[in-house]
């Protein structure tokens, strides 16, 4: 296969980021995007050179071109999409979390499954080009055996309202941003150590007026094998998007810090625009990310699943990773209702 031509389902904020992680992917062409909105579906087609447009999502799925569908909607629309991508034999990558919930994950995972397709997890945390060294010094030994894995991911609150809705997001800080926490403890350990039981705690502290979610929470994973994963999420941490993390070793560690740590600093007293996603004030000193999309991993999991579907093979990252990933944040939702540690069960 020459070029993968791809179906983009959502034309909001994790769609631009797809848009710019795919600008530097070779063998490539987004040929229709699909809004609920015909307002949004044309001006991000005319923003990004997309020859198609639709406010129907079947126009996506039935189109005989398209080789590999990307869902970056809302929380509340993945698992329809999902399925009737399945149905339609369509290969399919879906942004994370996966899922509302593990009951919604599994039937997305048992529908692509059923299909024979490619499916990929779009978990942009193990793409980060830092995420990926920092595995490939784990890989080598340098640190010796890894057993404690600490993440932090934090920034003042979402940026659409239906992220405020737990019904319509499934859950509050912990599902959206502990998700990638999760993956990249995965990532470190490796796969083969599975979680065996968490404890979470979670409060709504600062926005209390806008959410029945929590704003703020911590999780710790038992993984086997005596290795622990500590996870930080906050909806209420001011001074932007703050991603990082801790890998302890017997013999060494590794700190990844992509958003506070950057190449450049600047002090400004008129102002400089954007900085980075979610920073509040754009005066002052400064920390802008060079080249923002590749930094966080939109970049890398683009080119990833794009060369699986040239290559028939599957990606890295698939649906049966985010079903465990919903899991343990079920579990964890369990844990900060219970007070106890609580058994994963896949």
């Amino acid at each position: 296969m020459s070029e993968v031509k791809l179906g983009l389902l959502g034309a909001g904020f994790v769609s631009e980021f797809y848009m710019q992680g795919l600008m530097h992917v070779p063998g490539q062409k987004v040929k229709i995007v699909y809004s609920r909105t015909e307002k949004r579906a044309k001006s991000f087609a005319q923003k990004w050179h997309i020859d198609n447009w639709t406010t129907d999502i079947h126009k996506v799925l039935e189109d005989p071109e398209v080789d590999l569908v990307i869902i970056g909607l809302p929380n509340f629309l993945h698992k329809d999409a999902a399925v009737l991508a399945a149905k339609a034999s369509k290969n399919v990558v879906c942004t994370k979390p996966l899922a509302r919930n593990a009951q919604e994950a599994k039937e997305m995972l048992d529908a692509v499954k059923k299909a024979g397709v490619i499916h990929g997890y779009a978990e942009t945390e193990v793409f980060s080009p830092a995420v990926m060294k920092a595995r490939e010094i784990i890989e080598k030994g340098a640190i010796g055996e890894p057993f404690w894995v600490r993440s932090r991911e934090a920034h003042f609150g979402p940026h659409s309202p239906w992220f405020w809705d737990v019904e319509k997001s499934g859950g509050g800080a912990l599902l959206d941003m502990g998700c990638h926490c999760i993956e990249a403890a995965r990532y470190f350990f490796g796969k083969e150590n599975k979680v065996l039981e968490v404890m979470a705690w979670g409060s709504t502290i600062v926005h209390k007026d806008k959410t029945k979610g929590e704003d703020n929470a911590i999780l710790i994973m038992k993984f086997e094998n005596d290795k622990v994963g500590q996870t930080e999420v906050s909806w209420s941490s001011r001074g932007g998007l703050d991603l990082r993390n801790e890998i302890y070793g017997t013999m060494g560690v590794i700190f990844t810090d992509v958003t506070r740590g950057t190449a450049v600093k600047a002090f400004t007293l008129k102002g400089a625009g954007y900085v980075l996603e979610k920073f509040e004030s754009d005066t002052g000193w400064i920390f802008p990310v060079v080249d923002e999309a590749r930094i966080y991993g939109y970049h890398e999991e683009m080119l990833h699943f794009v060369n699986c579907v040239k290559k028939g093979e599957m990606p890295r990252e698939t649906f049966e990773d985010g079903y465990i990933v919903n899991v343990i944040l079920d579990t964890a939702y369990k844990s900060m209702k219970s007070g106890k540690w609580e058994k994963v069960v896949l």
